[in-house]
């Protein structure tokens, strides 16, 4: 409908980012409303609800480098992007702009609130990001996929909703799957993944885990690994040396399909991947990426642990010893299984998507 109220989407240009923002649009497309996304130049690869059409990129970079000359560069980008952003507003004139998170926001954003348009940040991690943590006092409304993340910040708590994070149609697919713990003559299906990027760490650590298992349960495994190309043939090798059912990518386009098929995931810990995780109920050895600022993959992989839906591990303890010996004790336990996954499910919201859409709709004054 060309005269109902557009609403839009700004997020960047990886998954973690564009699929709660799919999930959103869908939904309030559902609700007769018009979106558009903004991003970076990334998202252009992205093959999902939003067609170059209803696709406007602006200029944005990340903070990669404290050095004075980086951090010059990377304010002129955002500066660029910011008016190149508030001409789009002039000429769009959406009801709302919803961020997700991410560098790449910041420019849609603040243009929207220089052009005195309604705006909603959704934080999908157990610690909030630094793109949102800037924006979060300059927005009318804040959504956040877990309880308790802003609670210690009077001035940010009346303006915050939790409300989960939106899954795509794929996901909510994949939640109607019940979780089969399997027999002990049965197939043991492991899933493996490292992110949008693939992490090395996986093919460093997998298939030694793999070579350790006692030789009785490599008949029973079933494994699905995300590896990066340059990391195949060696990773390949190991597994035909070992004569294990193995299938090897380095993206999994049907990923949803394939995490509610496994019997435990084995997997880097961004938000995405735990709200997955919670939503279709999987059992998991979540290895949170090390390094960050502000551990926020660790607190992620703390939602699920703290439950009992996952195992955490930090990765100065991630040898292919542990994770052979952790692998080897679920194989051996379908009821601990069973646990884990009814465990995972009471973290996942499935209305995620719902409740953001009455959010923004109420922002918007639709």
């Amino acid at each position: 409908m060309p005269d109902s109220p557009l609403i839009l989407l700004a997020a960047g240009g990886t998954g973690g980012h564009l699929f709660p923002a799919e999930a959103l649009g869908v939904e309030l497309m559902k609700r007769g409303l018009r979106i558009r996304l903004v991003t970076d130049s990334r998202a252009l690869r992205y093959s999902g609800l939003f067609s170059k059409d209803m696709t406007d990129v602006v200029p944005s970079e990340t903070v990669r480098s404290r050095s004075p000359l980086a951090l010059a560069r990377t304010g002129l980008m955002l500066a660029t992007g910011t008016a190149v952003a508030f001409n789009l507003m002039r000429r769009l004139k959406p009801a709302a702009v919803v961020g997700f998170g991410g560098y790449p926001t910041l420019p849609p954003l603040m243009a929207a609130r220089l052009a005195g348009i309604p705006t909603v940040i959704h934080d999908a991690n157990a610690v909030m990001g630094r793109a949102n943590r800037f924006l979060s006092k300059r927005v009318s409304a804040i959504a956040t996929s877990l309880p308790g993340v802003l609670d210690k910040e009077p001035s940010l708590v009346g303006k915050t909703t939790t409300t989960g994070t939106p899954m795509r149609p794929a996901i909510l697919a994949a939640a109607a799957v019940p979780f089969a713990a399997p027999g002990p003559n049965d197939p043991f299906r492991v899933l493996v993944v490292g992110g949008s990027q693939g992490a090395r760490v996986m093919s460093d650590i997998v298939p030694g885990a793999v070579e350790k298992l006692e030789p009785a349960l490599w008949p029973r495994l079933v494994l699905t690994q995300q590896v990066r190309d340059e990391d195949m043939a060696r990773v390949r090798a190991v597994y035909d040396r070992l004569d294990i059912k193995v299938e090897l990518a380095p993206f999994f386009a049907d990923l949803p399909a394939r995490l509610a098929a496994s019997h435990v995931i084995v997997s880097r810990s961004g938000a995405g991947t735990v709200a997955e995780l919670g939503a279709i109920g999987r059992p998991s050895i979540l290895v949170p990426l090390p390094g960050a600022i502000d551990q926020d993959q660790f607190a992620n992989a703390g939602v699920l642990a703290d439950v009992g839906g996952a195992i955490r591990i930090v990765q100065t303890d991630f040898t292919s010893d542990r994770l052979a010996s952790e692998l080897s004790a679920l194989a051996a336990d379908p009821a601990r299984l069973a646990t884990m996954a009814a465990a995972a499910r009471t973290v996942g919201r499935l209305d995620a998507a719902e409740r953001l859409a009455d959010l923004v709709m109420k922002v918007a004054k639709i």
